[in-house]
């Protein structure tokens, strides 16, 4: 396939891939069995090497039919990954379940989310985006004794994701809510915000969570640059007298990389660059 396509003629086939594999709203068991085993191809995709160095030479020329190109592409293999997650959730609930390669992946990006930035008991840890299988939440609660509060704009993956919790981790303080972050009523006591690789308005969220929250507030931005951003939305540019980033750890064997940001304070600015 390297040798013999372009990268616009496979981000055009993986399309029309991921669009025939939305269709229905149901997974048959050799449906599920092609999608999973199609994100798993599309997630090693995006880690190729060649592939990477290809990216670089498209980009070079951005033409606005190849910006539109990988504008549906991500969101398409966002929504199947979605589907794949409601997908495993039932598995689960009905008393089988195997990790993919892609889950694979995710769970092992949750290792060292916050970098220097510890989750303790006392921690309250907000993850913007949960899903219909919500690992974070679980790890992070399972592993530390932190409260978790995961959000989803979608109801049958708050659904799945209570159903699922349940199963895996009755006792553990979790609480998924069908909310938006804007509706979240307790902002102030959060310590600890992650934003899903593939919330598209996260930057926006981020800006508006700067009033709301408290002064030692640490999020964990997921993003993918550069090829990885067709599987998740990219890094932007922040309001430097807002946020500061504090880390960015690139994780060239996983789905996405991680930015950590924390509010700007003049001292410890000065104390940075002193």
């Amino acid at each position: 396939m390297i040798e013999n396509r372009t990268l616009e003629d496979d981000l055009r086939m993986y399309l029309k891939r991921f669009a025939k594999a939305m269709e229905g709203s149901g997974l048959m068991e050799e449906d599920a069995f092609a999608l999973e085993e199609l994100i798993d191809e599309y997630s090693a995709f995006i880690l190729n090497e060649e592939y990477i160095k290809r990216w670089k030479l498209l980009m070079d020329s951005t033409p606005e039919d190849v910006l539109h190109l990988v504008d549906g592409v991500r969101k398409l293999s966002a929504l199947s990954v979605a589907k794949m997650e409601k997908h495993r959730a039932m598995k689960l609930l009905s008393g089988e379940e195997e990790a993919a390669d892609y889950f694979q992946n995710i769970e092992s990006c949750i290792e060292k989310e916050f970098g220097q930035f510890q989750v303790t008991q006392k921690s309250t840890v907000l993850l913007v985006g949960s899903g219909s299988f919500p690992m974070t939440p679980l790890l992070i609660a399972g592993r530390t004794g932190a409260k978790v509060i995961g959000i989803d704009i979608d109801p049958e993956a708050i659904t799945l994701g209570r159903q699922v919790v349940d199963r895996l981790g009755r006792d553990l303080p979790i609480t998924l809510e069908l909310s938006q972050v804007e509706e979240h009523k307790d902002l102030k006591d959060v310590t600890h915000i992650i934003f899903s690789s593939t919330v598209e308005g996260k930057y926006d969220i981020l800006d508006q969570l700067y009033e709301r929250t408290g002064e030692d507030v640490v999020v964990s931005m997921r993003y993918g640059d550069g090829l990885k951003s067709l599987f998740n939305f990219p890094s932007q540019k922040v309001d430097q007298k807002k946020w500061r980033m504090a880390e960015n750890s690139m994780r060239p064997q996983q789905i996405f990389d991680v930015i950590v940001y924390e509010k700007f304070r003049t001292g410890k600015a000065a104390a940075d660059n002193g």
